[in-house]
């Protein structure tokens, strides 16, 4: 059953894959580059410019090369350490990710540097993925990267959801918020995105450097305060809300804003797009697929507990099937263990399991990243089966005290449930399927 549910996993990862999905919005022919709708005819433009960030931001910078090669100028992308690939004409640069880091702080000045150097004559490409809030960085005036990265471990322990986190990392950047539209004008700008973010709001995904903010420094400060953070946060980055707040300091940029008449933006890659695939795959393998209509959300171990609930109340579902589900939770962080949001879920379902006395003929349970990656871990989530179930048992493992402890990883390192890919250069956040006989 592992090997079928890995199968229906790996199918959801190749069918975002940026070769997959750049070449029918990007070509170079007969003197013409085609970006989407877009028609430029070479001999009118002076340069063409590559910038960008994301856990994909490698994959979808080497396939840009494949596509426009010496006619690119200058560019830099900003991936995750352990991320990166050979690429000739772009700077590949390796950043922290959840946390940003020096690397992330030069990688923000290096997209910036080439963003205002452009003129009306030059196209600015940007690739834009998940992950690229915290590897595209600066810091306002007055503050550290230091202040910044206190700030980002203390948005990662609270339970913030990814719409509240950005509105606050909006806020102290001059790269998000429509930060890269300003600086590229009166450049044209076109923007390439592949999403981590549920429903796909555009001035969500990366902290949105490419697209108007609706947000204020109201809705920030707001956020912090119902985490109760904001009066935990370091001095500086309060005072500079503050002053937001109070116009001293002036907002991203707004919805009509005239620097946005030259930005255009295109989605790319989601996770419905994964989910599809991975239902065509469980079909080809006699599953009946079935897509749940909610999207994966909220703390993980009680969207665990929603999922083994769904599948145990609902009788519609033909058997063999594959139920899915898609999206992306938070932990709040009570513990000192190991893990990350899918491990979290996966154990999560392991304890409910053990508590659910009817046998709803659940095989195997899988939650993973689409990215390669879950949490600080070299995992990018778990299964639970039978081999879990009995491994727990021969080691006398309290699975209920991995949870509260937050100690996930070590949970399924133990019973040899961790899902270990690498970097798989995408990411349109999580895909979570149980394969129910």
């Amino acid at each position: 059953m592992r090997e079928q549910a890995l199968e229906i996993y790996n199918a959801a990862v190749v069918a975002v894959q940026p070769a997959r999905l750049l070449p029918s919005f990007i070509s170079n022919e007969k003197g013409q580059l085609r970006l989407h709708n877009q028609l430029f005819v070479l001999t009118e433009i002076n340069n063409i410019y590559i910038i960008g960030a994301g856990k994909a931001s490698a994959s979808m910078a080497f396939e840009i090369e494949k596509i426009l090669g010496n006619l690119i100028s200058d560019g830099v992308i900003a991936t995750k350490h352990g991320h990166a690939l050979p690429l000739r004409k772009i700077e590949c640069i390796e950043a922290g990710h959840p946390v940003p880091d020096q690397q992330s702080v030069y990688a923000g000045e290096r997209t910036l540097q080439i963003a205002t150097q452009a003129d009306e004559k030059d196209i600015v490409i940007a690739l834009i993925s998940g992950g690229a809030s915290a590897l595209l960085a600066d810091h306002p005036l007055g503050t550290t990267l230091e202040d910044v990265q206190i700030l980002f471990n203390q948005l990662l322990h609270s339970g913030v959801n990814i719409d509240e986190m950005n509105a606050v990392r909006k806020h102290l950047s001059q790269i998000k918020g429509g930060g890269l539209s300003r600086a590229a004008y009166p450049a044209t700008l076109v923007s390439f995105i592949l999403s981590d973010v549920i429903d796909d709001p555009l001035h969500v995904i990366a902290s949105g450097p490419t697209v108007a903010d609706p947000t204020t420094f109201d809705d920030a400060i707001n956020v912090l305060k119902k985490y109760d953070l904001f009066q935990k946060i370091p001095a500086a980055i309060k005072e500079w809300l503050v002053q937001g707040n109070n116009g001293i300091i002036s907002e991203t940029l707004k919805p009509g804003d005239p620097l946005f008449e030259k930005t255009t933006n295109h989605l790319i890659g989601t996770n419905k797009i994964a989910l599809l695939a991975s239902a065509a795959k469980a079909a080809s393998l006699g599953f009946e697929p079935f897509i749940l209509p909610d999207n994966l959300s909220g703390e993980a171990r009680d969207a665990a507990i929603a999922f083994i609930k769904e599948l145990s109340e609902k009788k519609y579902y033909v058997k063999p099937s594959c139920i899915l589900l898609g999206g992306e939770t938070t932990v709040t962080i009570s513990g000192n263990g190991k893990g990350g949001r899918n491990q979290e879920f996966a154990l999560a379902a392991f304890v409910h399991l053990a508590q659910t006395e009817k046998n709803i003929g659940i095989q195997i349970i899988l939650s993973a990243g689409t990215d390669g990656s879950d949490g600080p871990t070299d995992a990018t989530g778990a299964f639970v089966d039978d081999e879990i179930i009995c491994k727990a048992k021969e080691l006398e493992l309290d699975a209920a005290s991995y949870l509260s402890n937050n100690d996930a990883y070590h949970f399924f390192k133990k019973t040899g449930g961790l899902i270990i890919t690498g970097p798989t250069q995408t990411n349109v956040m999580d895909i979570v399927l149980a394969l129910v006989k």
